[in-house]
C-alpha cells in the first residue's frame, strides 16, 4: 500500500489531473466509479436537502445531487482543488446546475463549517487519498445534521486473500506515479465512524476484484 501524499502534492497532483480526471477515473475503474456515485446519491440525497459534497472535484456526484435535490435543494461541492472546481463549475453551467450549487475550496480535515451544517453528506472516493481519512470521515460525520445520512463510496481492500496480495503488489508499484494513483489507496473509516456513534444503513463491495469500492451509507442519531 502506497504512503499518504501531503495536502499540497495532492492539491497539485489534482490540479494537473483536472482536465482528464473524469475520463482517467472512469476507464481505471472499468466505470464501476459511475455504479458508486449512482448509488451514493441514490441512497443519501432526498428532495430539497442541503448537501455537501466532500472532496467533490469535478462535480460529477455533486451535479447527480443537484438534480435529486430539486430546485429547492442546494449542493456545496467542497474540494482542494482550484483546477478540479474550475471543471466543476463550467460543467455545471452546461448542465443549467450553477444555481443550485456552490464550489468552495478547502481541506476535507477541517472543514469550515459549524457542527449539524447539512441534511446530506456525500463522499466519493475523496476519502482514500487523505493523509488521516478516518479523521477526514469523522469530520463529515461532524456536520452531518441529526437524524440524517452520510452516504460514501472508497477503495478497499480485495476480502480474498490471493487477490489481495496481487492488488498489493500492483498498488505497490501504482503508487510511485502519483498523476495515475491520484494517492489513492484501500481505506477502512466505518470503525472509526460506528465507535463515534454512527448507525450503519447499508454497506455493499461493488467494481472489479482488484480494486473494489465499499460503498456504505450511516445514519447520525437524534
Amino acid at each position: 500500500m502506497g504512503e499518504a501524499l501531503s495536502s499540497s502534492e495532492l492539491r497539485r497532483v489534482y490540479n494537473n489531473a483536472a482536465h482528464r480526471y473524469d475520463l482517467q477515473h472512469a476507464l481505471l475503474t472499468f466505470r464501476s466509479d459511475e455504479r458508486g456515485r449512482r448509488m451514493v446519491v441514490e441512497l443519501g440525497v432526498r428532495e430539497n436537502d442541503r448537501v455537501l459534497d466532500a472532496g467533490g472535484g469535478t462535480g460529477l456526484t455533486g451535479r447527480l445531487a443537484a438534480r435529486k435535490a430539486g430546485p429547492d435543494g442546494h449542493v456545496t461541492v467542497f474540494d482542494l482543488s482550484e483546477g478540479m472546481l474550475e471543471q466543476a463549475r463550467a460543467r455545471a453551467e452546461q448542465a443549467g446546475l450553477a444555481a443550485r450549487m456552490d464550489f468552495t475550496v478547502g481541506d476535507m480535515l477541517a472543514l469550515p463549517y459549524p457542527d449539524a451544517s447539512f441534511d446530506a453528506v456525500l463522499s466519493t472516493y475523496s476519502l482514500c487519498p487523505l493523509y488521516d481519512p478516518a479523521q477526514g470521515a469523522l469530520e463529515l460525520y461532524r456536520v452531518l445534521k441529526p437524524g440524517r445520512l452520510l452516504s460514501a463510496a472508497h477503495s478497499s481492500v480485495p476480502p480474498v486473500r490471493p487477490v489481495r496480495m496481487l492488488a498489493d503488489c500492483i498498488e505497490g508499484a501504482v503508487s510511485k506515479l502519483h498523476w495515475l494513483s491520484l494517492g489513492c489507496r484501500p481505506v477502512d473509516v466505518l470503525p472509526a465512524l460506528i465507535a463515534a456513534g454512527a448507525e450503519l444503513i447499508s454497506c455493499k463491495r461493488i467494481g472489479v476484484p482488484l480494486w473494489p469500492f465499499l460503498v456504505f451509507v450511516v445514519r447520525k442519531p437524534g
